[in-house]
């Protein structure tokens, strides 16, 4: 079963048939969840907003444990992961969207793991490539899909590297300058432990990252709210499109 998480913009996943909707008793927390359908056909799949009705919980105080362990209850075992970004990457502009193949984890003072030997033992997983090849393919595959037939067209960054930062306040100028240096394209503050607890329990997981504004410093524009809900609320139209190929495929 396929599911999607959305995050900043995607609190709620319209143009889907609504189905049922589930608050999940977990061991972390109860996690809410709805069951939604493209169009009339028989292809379901779960949506999970990150933040919450309403955009209401912060990136740093996610109950990602919960999140994942819901959906994993459920029979989930592919997670399409909506992420906004600033951008980095020189070719990633405000608008476009990028599917990373590698992340570094720069947040702090999460529960970060299952395994934390209280109701499981201590586990070292394999984390080397931190997101499925097979979930990226497929969300590439759909990206291309959805410029060649629609009029919602966007550039594509076919990889590149994810910096997780704490949150819930924006970078400095200097903070980016250094991710730049680490060799980070984008910067978000949602993709970890997210992907980490998604592998430990052995569900393959990808993202779909939305560039929201240069990162600080790279521009001479102040990054404002205001900008970054505009690129928002443009560039859902494709995400949403892009997630509807997705299903359709699944």
């Amino acid at each position: 079963m396929l599911a999607i998480i959305g995050g900043t913009g995607l609190s709620e996943l319209e143009g889907f048939e609504q189905l049922e909707k589930l608050a999940l008793k977990t061991p972390y927390a109860r996690s809410k969840v709805r069951f939604q359908r493209v169009g009339s056909g028989d292809k379901e799949f779960v949506f999970l907003a990150r933040h919450g009705a309403g955009h209401k919980i912060p990136p740093h105080e996610i109950n990602y444990r919960a999140n994942i362990a819901a959906l994993a209850d459920l029979g989930v075992t592919e997670i399409v992961a909506i992420n906004a970004v600033g951008a980095i990457h020189g070719d990633l502009l405000p608008g476009s969207v990028a599917v990373p193949d590698q992340l570094i984890d720069y947040s702090y003072s999460r529960d970060v793991s299952f395994y934390d030997g209280k109701l499981k033992a201590v586990h070292h997983i394999d984390f080397s490539n931190p997101y499925s090849e097979t979930i990226r393919q497929r969300i590439l595959q759909a990206t291309v899909a959805v410029n060649s037939s629609s009029k919602t067209r966007c550039e594509v960054l076919a990889g590149g590297t994810y910096a997780c930062t704490q949150g819930p306040r924006l970078e400095t100028a200097a903070e980016i300058r250094r991710l730049a240096q680490d060799g980070c394209d984008m910067v978000g503050m949602t993709g970890m432990p997210e992907a980490s607890l998604a592998r430990e329990l052995g569900i393959e997981y990808a993202s779909l990252a939305l560039s929201v504004n240069r990162a600080a410093g790279l521009s001479e524009e102040a990054i404002t709210l205001e900008d970054i809900h505009k690129v928002l609320e443009s560039g859902m139209d494709f995400v949403s499109a892009v997630i509807t190929e997705i299903v359709r495929q699944s």
